[in-house]
């Protein structure tokens, strides 16, 4: 009949024609007002998760003020002395303010990684994808791996530096220099495990040859004996060459795989222009 509910239009919600418009097109191409509001949940998603491991952050503060300060409080020296002092009123917020937010952010860090994945993902080739997924896998274990290590060279690093102060002198240290230094110290060891990873990553756009990385290694072993020789507590041979072992290793293996890459590379350019030559030849 004409006039039951099976003849009567149907319509669908705004979410449901989202959806349906987002599978009719196969290479996930959205308007930009459907991409600023994607960004946009993306972003609140990610600032929700770092709020979370914030508050989280806010309660261990005591057990990680207590890990990173050890250094310093437990600096013993007869000549020499070290206190770490809070020299205004609101200075001892302000640092449990900074570190509740970076460990928040060490926290959420698997929440707003995947909403930034999951963000650009919809705009990149299967082989791109394949890429950056190694590039993630790859790093995020390495990071961590060098905030370790620049956790047990703390305590040298700051006996280091305790021990160029005069004897009879004293060492107040403001809280938030301190903390600073000890995140710039985390992040350059963080960092220079993800370097063997980025060298590879630029590799692979063709930014730089292998053999221009292999002509680098003299510099490369300094770096790493550098950071050796800081992690060794008492300048220990054995410890620091447990140390400079897997530094050493992943930078040849990222030699390795850029060299093995040039070589991938120079055969698919050859083989290109032996097609081309063999196309003009017949033509």
């Amino acid at each position: 009949m004409a006039g039951t509910h099976d003849d009567a239009p149907r319509t669908s919600s705004p979410r449901r024609r989202r959806k349906s418009r987002r599978r009719r097109d196969p290479e996930g191409k959205m308007p930009l007002k459907e991409h600023l509001r994607e960004l946009r949940n993306r972003l609140i998603k990610a600032c929700l998760g770092i709020v979370v491991g914030a508050v989280a952050g806010f309660f261990l503060y005591d057990t990680i003020f207590a890990l990173l300060s050890a250094p310093v409080i437990g600096f013993d020296d007869v000549d020499r002395s070290t206190e770490i002092a809070f020299n205004t009123v609101g200075q001892p917020l302000d640092l449990m303010i900074r570190i509740s937010l970076f460990v928040g952010i060490v926290i959420s860090s698997p929440v707003w990684l995947y909403q930034l994945w999951a963000f650009i993902m919809p705009g990149l080739q299967k082989k791109e994808k394949r890429y950056a997924l190694g590039f993630i896998a790859a790093s995020v274990p390495l990071f961590v791996i060098g905030i370790g290590l620049a956790y047990v060279v703390l305590p040298q690093a700051i006996r280091f530096f305790f021990t160029l102060n005069p004897e009879g002198t004293s060492n107040i240290i403001a809280p938030d220099v301190y903390f600073t230094f000890v995140l710039h110290l985390f992040l350059a060891f963080g960092v220079a495990m993800v370097i063997p990873v980025i060298l590879v990553g630029v590799n692979m756009m063709g930014l730089i040859t292998g053999r221009r990385v292999l002509k680098s290694w003299r510099g490369t072993l300094m770096f790493i004996a550098l950071i050796s020789a800081m992690a060794a507590p008492g300048g220990d041979a054995i410890t620091m060459f447990f140390i400079a072992g897997p530094l050493v290793v992943l930078f040849g293996v990222a030699i390795v795989l850029c060299l093995l890459n040039d070589k991938r590379r120079e055969k698919r350019v050859a083989a290109r222009e032996a097609a081309t030559e063999d196309l003009i030849t017949r033509t």
